[in-house]
């Protein structure tokens, strides 16, 4: 049996808040989910709740 290679999509942004990234990818998920491919969607916050613009 042939196993199918894992393939990951990243969406990143700057600082701006609002910029619509959490939509880009909800959006590209439901389009890969429709499909037929198998969807998993994980937020990573590299600031660990921080403020990126004092840093």
């Amino acid at each position: 049996m042939q196993q199918k290679k894992r393939k990951y999509v990243f969406v990143t942004g700057g600082v701006v808040s609002r910029l619509g990234k959490g939509i880009t990818a909800a959006s590209l998920g439901r389009l890969l989910k429709s499909r037929g491919l198998k969807v998993m969607a994980q937020k990573l916050d590299p600031y660990i709740n921080v403020d990126p613009g004092t840093m």
